[in-house]
């Protein structure tokens, strides 16, 4: 019965730490993305595939895929915020973990991507 407990307990903290985000990531909506865009202190990262990113981006928005943002993070300047989009919000929830593992320390997801912008 126990070990059924610590089963369920350690199955529900996974899931729940898939949908939180990382320490040091913060989700923003496209308001405030837009008004992080006068900060010349921030990057913005576009983690579509190139065809997502050609058929609809924002400036000032560079576009480097989820699949490339490990090994292309040294593009990125580690002293400055780093704003992230994709198309819902997933993507760049992924890339932004795997930023905070790589030392970036203040990134902004954009909750619901570039489904949400207006």
């Amino acid at each position: 019965m126990i070990i059924q407990w610590i089963i369920i307990i350690g199955l529900a903290a996974f899931i729940l730490s898939r949908f939180l985000p990382a320490k040091g990531v913060e989700n923003i909506s496209s308001q405030e993305a837009q008004k992080l865009m006068k900060n010349k202190n921030c990057q913005f990262i576009d983690v579509r595939t190139p065809a997502e990113y050609k058929s609809n981006h924002r400036k000032p928005f560079k576009n480097i895929p989820l699949s490339n943002i490990a090994t292309r993070s040294k593009e990125l300047n580690r002293d400055k915020e780093v704003v992230l989009v994709c198309q819902s919000g997933m993507r760049s929830a992924k890339a932004a973990k795997i930023l905070r593992k790589q030392g970036f320390s203040k990134i902004y997801n954009v909750k619901g991507g570039m489904s949400a912008w207006i």
